[in-house]
């Protein structure tokens, strides 16, 4: 994984819609960047739900929540659909990004783990080891604190 203080790496992918991304483009603003290992399952329908829950919550202390997976562009469409999702998620089908982060598991899918990445682009938080029930109250003091 990558540490406190460390560039966000910059490398391309798609986000739910087929838009490509990259973080630079995110630059300016706090990005709290959450990686899950599936779409629709228990733990990570949790997590999500609860970032949609407290969106603006967390956006009045200014950051935006952003989701990585390994699943397609259209299984994060339906993802978002089904649960009301309110912020992008990005479609790693190469699997390059959650390896340029450090966080690729054996099996091919991402790990759950968090970064909050500062507007300068610089890492802020590393949040090594989730807990999809609790974890948005870890990001809001982590935001509070920074």
């Amino acid at each position: 994984m990558l540490n406190v203080g460390d560039g966000a790496p910059d490398v391309e992918i798609e986000d739910h819609l087929g838009k490509k991304t990259k973080m630079s483009d995110f630059r300016g603003k706090t990005v709290v960047l959450y990686f899950y290992p599936r779409d629709n399952t228990p733990g990570c329908t949790t997590e999500a739900c609860s970032f949609r829950d407290e969106l603006a919550g967390i956006k009045k202390l200014g950051a935006e929540i952003v989701g990585v997976s390994t699943d397609s562009a259209q299984s994060h469409q339906g993802f978002i659909k089904k649960y009301g999702l309110n912020f992008t998620l990005l479609a790693d089908k190469s699997r390059e990004f959650s390896k340029a982060y450090g966080v690729l598991k054996f099996t091919g899918t991402a790990a759950r783990a968090t970064y909050i990445i500062g507007k300068d682009g610089r890492i802020t938080h590393v949040f090594p080891k989730v807990s999809p029930s609790t974890h948005t109250k870890e990001i809001i003091a982590a935001l509070k604190e920074y």
